[in-house]
């Protein structure tokens, strides 16, 4: 490629280590689209000839046809894809081929396909975690009404429903899904003109390419565009925070899956067994979410510590971008479809959950509030009052709701027969009917405005 300068060929070692086309060839397509773009664009403005464009465009439909037959072949001599594309294209067509490269360089090529491809998989993300959360709507509705112990600090805090408990990851991933969406409007302008950094004194239309590629313009400084990654770290900034949510909502199936909660069985289709141990159905598919986040979180450190010192414009550190952000991708797609896996077929034991929700005092809360609401008690005192009769109840190994009214009487006389109306834990869910709130009445609004708001996504 640059023989006219250099009077000897690489080493073997530099050749290895200046290649990028074992894993760049994941590019091929955002390449070759870019390409076609180009050569419409030089041909419409008599840059090369409408002949030499209209072969160009019909060889690189030859050389797409052949990758998606054989696959991409790794030639190290061509270092990377768009070398690797363009002597194919040579193959096919001849002498034309060299006018492809004509007013761009490799550095805005692969800036304008890398954001082509990360653009791709935040639209594949987003369709993935638009499935997820079909799954926990659909499991959130069937629960509305089924009673769980909602947890402080691992401990039994207050009773709430399974549904609201899915709706919470729902609003997380749809927070997930916005930050992704946030990320592709700001990616969506094209480097394709900026040439190795400075621009170039061929008259090309960068508004015609951008458009031909779905950008919404054109990049605004030639620098700028060839030069930053930040597009891929903030790709990576969100995967690293869905990772994390995920993590979180795989945690909660590894400890409910666990004998000594019972609240859950995984399926045998993300389940597996032990080699020694015949009775084992461990939650690996759970736990490999888990550990997936943290490789995530590493891709993005890993580049975020790549292009931390790099002066303008272009550094060869940059061939190292993208690895760490196509190893996310795969990590991220993986797990999302588990968990959706997962949430979909997973059966809930509502009777254990609703024993562990009974246990733990977990309606003192209710009790403090009826002293506020029904005896005009400051809610200062009514958490005292409340803490003796925990006290007592747990002294004699009953739950609140099974203390006799004079032994509550005995704690403050103000308590009256009512209170057992709020006791329940059936009744506390019942009565949390706030904006938000683990009520099932509002669980099912909450869901029903979610369905809402999915179909108006697919109009």
């Amino acid at each position: 490629m640059w023989g006219g300068r250099f009077a000897e060929g690489p080493s073997a070692v530099m050749r290895e280590i200046n290649a990028s086309i074992p894993f760049d060839k994941r590019l091929w397509r955002q390449d070759l689209r870019g390409s076609q773009a180009h050569a419409a664009m030089l041909g419409a403005q008599g840059i090369i000839t409408l002949e030499d464009a209209a072969a160009i465009g019909t060889g690189l439909e030859l050389v797409a046809a052949d990758f998606r037959a054989d696959g991409v072949p790794v030639d190290l001599a061509l270092e990377d894809i768009h070398m690797l594309a363009e002597s194919r294209l040579g193959e096919k067509i001849g002498a034309a081929s060299g006018r492809l490269h004509t007013a761009r360089s490799r550095n805005d090529q692969v800036a304008t396909d890398f954001r082509l491809w990360v653009r791709d998989s935040i639209d594949e993300a987003n369709r993935a975690l638009g499935l997820l959360q079909d799954a926990l709507l659909a499991r959130a509705e069937q629960h509305a009404d089924s009673v769980m112990p909602g947890f402080t600090h691992l401990q039994v805090a207050q009773p709430v429903t399974l549904g609201h408990h899915l709706m919470a990851y729902y609003e997380m991933i749809a927070r997930d899904r916005s930050r992704f969406a946030d990320a592709r409007a700001r990616l969506n302008l094209c480097p394709l003109g900026s040439a190795a950094l400075a621009g170039t004194g061929f008259p090309i239309d960068r508004d015609s390419t951008a458009s031909a590629l779905g950008f919404d313009g054109p990049t605004r400084n030639s620098l700028d565009s060839v030069s930053d990654r930040d597009f891929a770290i903030e790709y990576l900034t969100c995967a690293t925070q869905c990772s994390l949510h995920l993590s979180r909502l795989a945690e909660e199936f590894v400890i409910w899956a666990s004998q000594p909660f019972g609240f859950v069985s995984l399926s045998d289709q993300w389940s597996t067994g032990s080699s020694i141990m015949p009775q084992k159905r461990n939650p690996d598919a759970a736990e490999l979410v888990r550990g997936h986040s943290g490789r995530i979180a590493g891709s993005l450190v890993s580049l975020m510590m790549t292009m931390k010192g790099l002066p303008l414009a272009y550094s060869k550190d940059m061939q190292d971008d993208k690895p760490p952000v196509f190893e996310a991708h795969d990590l991220l797609g993986l797990s999302i479809a588990a968990m959706t896996g997962m949430v979909e077929s997973a059966v809930f034991r509502t009777d254990r959950m609703h024993e562990a929700a009974s246990a733990g005092f977990s309606t003192a809360t209710d009790l403090a509030d009826w002293l506020v609401r029904e005896g005009g008690v400051p809610f200062r005192e009514a958490h005292h009052i409340t803490g003796r009769a925990v006290a007592r109840a747990e002294a004699d190994g009953v739950r609140l709701d099974q203390l006799p009214l004079d032994a509550l009487k005995e704690i403050d006389d103000r308590i009256d027969d009512r209170v057992y109306g709020v006791l329940s834990v059936e009744a506390s869910v019942a009565s949390r009917t706030s904006f938000g709130g683990t009520a099932p009445a509002r669980v099912r609004a909450a869901v029903a405005a979610a369905r809402a708001a999915r179909e108006e996504e697919g109009r």
